[in-house]
């Protein structure tokens, strides 16, 4: 056992603290994230190198490693695209940096679940986003990509009825002049014959693909400047600032429209846009919970102890301001959605990629004798929004009851 005086705070080596914490003394988080990426990124450059573009990525990885048939009958016979990567890169750091977490800090994660499920709206809409998630990720492993099909045209969902002179064919049974609904077609078929529960279950790895990638990105920038801006003060902290607001007034529908009519309509355009105009209020939002934190004690003690920027921003700062960026990401993740519909909904959205936006373009002129086109995704995406914003709230609640408190004009309690 140690003896002698105790050590006193002011009397820390930080130099010596951050010597041993620095090298090769990574978290386990970024071990996992780092052994997820190194794959991922050898078979990005595989498919840069040896895969065509006509070619799908794992039928010629079948065909190198003399598993063609073995991957076929097995079904392995996905494209991956630059889209794909960055999404599963995505997924890797949510499930490391935000789920992981939750496991490792059993405490905190049974009192924020014991908070947020007294909101059971959010609960409910817990488990619609998990469909959706699980949906997202692996319903196009079994449901096949919609194809056109002109005489399955205007096919009423199961349970519904059409005049049967508007379908080419009528699928299910014909009484009286009326096309019935078929199980063949659980959500009827678009006007050109694509299936909706195809267009809709891909709609989903589309959604999902956008919240995660320009969520990550918007919060990379976002975090970055914030903090960046509130914890140097002074002519950086002017200088960033004045530039989130020229980001914030930047007209970027014009600038979206414009690059449209350049290059061409693309989901990954949509993402990139997003992310790069989309950070200011996050940043703003960081700079106001940074700049209270900086002034908390334990922050100036901390810095009066000789401990570096770089350590009070990653170990205190940022820290204490997760939770409440976390929520506020939430929050902001229906605008993106919403903001994708209406480019579709306006045509400008991304040409051969079946989205939920995309779907509600599509039969806005047919509304009349066929509204099941146009009501079921924007059904599918209501509730996607709604569900948002009551799990959004109700984690505000949870992980910052000072906030909840002050909105209800009483003082916070509680606490893990």
């Amino acid at each position: 056992m140690a003896t002698g005086k105790p050590q006193r705070f002011d009397d820390v080596n930080w130099d010596q603290i951050e010597e041993e914490q620095s090298g090769f003394n990574i978290s386990i988080n970024t071990k996992l994230l780092i052994a997820v990426t190194i794959p991922v990124a050898v078979l990005g450059l595989y498919e840069v190198l040896r895969v065509g573009d006509r070619e799908a990525t794992f039928e010629e990885i079948g065909a190198d490693l003399g598993l063609e048939s073995q991957f076929e009958s097995l079904g392995i016979t996905w494209n991956l695209g630059g889209l794909d990567y960055m999404f599963i890169f995505t997924l890797a750091v949510f499930a490391f940096y935000m789920v992981l977490p939750l496991y490792q800090n059993p405490r905190k994660t049974k009192y924020y679940w014991r908070e947020f499920k007294r909101n059971r709206p959010a609960v409910v809409s817990l488990v619609w986003l998990g469909i959706v998630f699980v949906g997202g990720l692996i319903g196009p492993l079994f449901v096949s990509k919609p194809e056109a099909d002109l005489a399955e045209g205007y096919q009423p969902p199961a349970f519904w009825e059409i005049d049967n002179q508007y379908p080419i064919t009528c699928a299910g049974e014909v009484t009286d002049g009326i096309c019935q609904g078929t199980w063949e077609y659980p959500l009827g078929t678009t006007q050109a014959g694509e299936d909706i529960f195809a267009i809709v279950v891909h709609g989903m790895t589309v959604t999902l693909q956008l919240a995660f990638i320009t969520t990550l990105m918007v919060s990379l920038i976002g975090i970055s400047v914030g903090t960046l801006s509130a914890y140097r003060g002074g002519l950086v902290d002017e200088g960033l600032m004045r530039f989130t607001d020229i980001v914030l007034s930047f007209p970027t529908l014009i600038f979206f429209i414009l690059i449209v009519y350049i290059y061409g309509s693309s989901i990954p355009l949509l993402i990139f846009i997003f992310g790069v105009f989309s950070w200011g209020v996050m940043a703003r939002y960081v700079r106001s919970k940074s700049l209270a934190v900086s002034e908390d004690e334990y922050v100036k003690a901390v810095k009066i102890s000789g401990a570096s920027t770089f350590r009070i921003v990653r170990k205190h700062v940022v820290p204490n301001t997760a939770s409440s960026i976390i929520t506020a990401l939430t929050l902001a993740i229906p605008g993106f959605l919403l903001a994708e519909a209406q480019l579709a909904f306006l045509d400008l959205g991304a040409e051969g990629v079946p989205t939920w936006g995309g779907l509600l373009e599509s039969g806005f002129s047919s509304i009349t004798f066929a509204p099941w086109i146009t009501l079921i995704p924007g059904f599918v995406l209501f509730l996607t929004i709604l569900a948002l914003n009551f799990v959004g709230d109700a984690l505000l609640d949870a992980v910052n009851p000072k906030a909840a408190a002050e909105s209800e004009g009483g003082p916070a309690t509680g606490g893990p």
